[in-house]
């Protein structure tokens, strides 16, 4: 296992007055045997800045290290990563076993030493009864099961995880992300995993790199990056739905904009903010309430069984003041730190 450490990390396409920015000088620093997600919209550079890492691009400038190796000039093979990407990329004519002792073969590891670390996988993976036959005759689920022991079987000191989850239906990601927290916590492998599903990041992720147009906005942990955002962009990219983001509260503070999320704000009879429902939506266990306070959205989360107004309809709100965020309305940074 080992340490990676970003510093000052940038990326430009072509040269000269042409040159095109996308990675604007990244820091960050993930210890050995972390699990820290990379998570932002797409083109925001997560992807490049992953690839960088694994070798598949080049560094325009600053300095990666994996471990206490300088790997600016290595070569992938030489940086013992194993990387899994969002296609599966297995050989369709070969057994599942096969593929997960494709890259050993080459290696020429021992047959034995072969055997022993594919069984380990498979039985971690929960693929033993799997093995002899071909991918086209697993789910998708399975498959990407699969591609994850083909990384396991190096022995890697990092894994890479290029959107791994995007190709399967919302029930298979549930599940796949349960199997990748297993795998973490039993190999404690130091893992970059790579996604715009803000709701993925933050059940995965030890920590958590937020970025938005080649920038790093906060590197934090879930609880930090969802109770304390660091920007106007980080509130409103995480959280679903999303933070409540207000110019001209009732009571607001000048050049400073109000975060409210919806789960922090009471329908109360009297008292707070006017606030006129537009739109109900029931979600089962809750219901999120879409309307307007003086001109502005404003979206509320109640709970089953209680009461809601109807749409077309006028209500009091009333946010947790314990609860609120300002942001400076001009740098949109947090301002209350």
């Amino acid at each position: 296992m080992a340490s990676i450490s970003l510093k000052n990390i940038v990326k430009r396409y072509g040269s000269g007055k042409t040159a095109v920015p996308v990675i604007h000088g990244v820091d960050a620093e993930i210890h050995d045997g972390e699990f820290v997600v990379l998570v932002g919209p797409s083109g925001c550079g997560k992807s490049t800045l992953l690839r960088m890492i694994a070798g598949l691009e080049e560094i325009t400038g600053g300095d990666l290290f994996i471990g206490e190796r300088r790997v600016n000039d290595l070569e992938p093979a030489k940086r013992n990563i194993a990387m899994v990407f969002q296609n599966y990329a297995l050989y369709p004519h070969m057994s599942n076993y096969e593929n997960m002792a494709y890259g050993l073969k080459l290696a020429k590891v021992p047959k034995d030493e072969i055997q022993r670390r594919v069984d380990k996988a498979a039985e971690i993976l929960q693929l033993s009864h799997l093995l002899e036959r071909k991918p086209r005759q697993l789910s998708g689920g399975q498959r990407q099961r699969v591609a994850m022991g083909r990384a396991i079987v190096r022995e890697p000191q990092v894994f890479l995880f290029d959107e791994p989850l995007s190709n399967l239906d919302a029930k298979l990601r549930g599940q796949t992300r349960i199997q990748i927290q297993k795998l973490h916590a039993e190999l404690g492998i130091t893992s970059l995993f790579v996604t715009h599903d803000q709701v993925e990041a933050m059940t995965l992720a030890q920590r958590m790199i937020v970025m938005n147009a080649g920038n790093v906005e906060q590197f934090g942990t879930p609880e930090e990056v969802y109770h304390r955002p660091a920007t106007i962009f980080v509130a409103s990219f995480i959280g679903s739905p999303p933070m409540n983001l207000l110019k001209n509260a009732p009571g607001g503070r000048a050049g400073r904009i109000l975060g409210i999320r919806p789960e922090h704000i009471d329908l109360v009879d009297a008292g707070g903010w006017e606030f006129q429902v537009e739109t109900v939506e029931l979600l089962g266990a809750e219901r999120l309430l879409y309307g307007k306070v003086g001109g502005e959205d404003v979206t509320v989360r109640t709970e089953e069984g209680q009461p809601y107004p109807k749409p077309g309809s006028s209500a009091r709100i009333a946010p947790r003041e314990e609860r609120l965020h300002w942001f400076d309305a001009q740098t949109e940074k947090r301002t209350d730190a």
